[in-house]
């Protein structure tokens, strides 16, 4: 599982919580334990905790994932073009070296 599924595992576990809280909060006004104004403020204060603790969770991964991928010592892309126009450049000069080298080599150009 890489850690972009944790990741969304977790934010979506996060959002069926707020629907569950929502519900719940619901069913309590239903049943006249709480009034409507109690449930939304209720709703609100989760709502408010939930985004601050969202917030700290993204940080929080964002901080995780930057350090595994520093651990892990990625090829950046810019490396892997700069590999790129190395191994072009060295293509051609081999392929140069082999032509004039099979010039050279054949009979009468001595």
């Amino acid at each position: 599982m890489s850690i972009f599924d944790i990741a969304h595992k977790a934010l979506m576990a996060g959002l069926g919580m707020q629907d569950m809280v929502k519900n719940f909060v619901d069913e309590l006004v239903e049943k006249g334990e709480l009034n409507e104004s109690q449930g939304a403020k209720l709703i609100k204060e989760w709502s408010e905790k939930a985004g601050g603790s969202k917030e700290e969770f993204d940080r929080s991964l964002r901080e995780f994932i930057d350090k595994a991928v520093e651990k892990v010592n990625f090829t950046t892309r810019k490396e892997v073009e700069e590999i790129k126009e190395t191994v072009q450049a060295l293509s051609l000069r081999l392929k140069i070296l082999e032509e004039s080298s099979s010039v050279k080599e054949k009979p009468g150009n001595s």
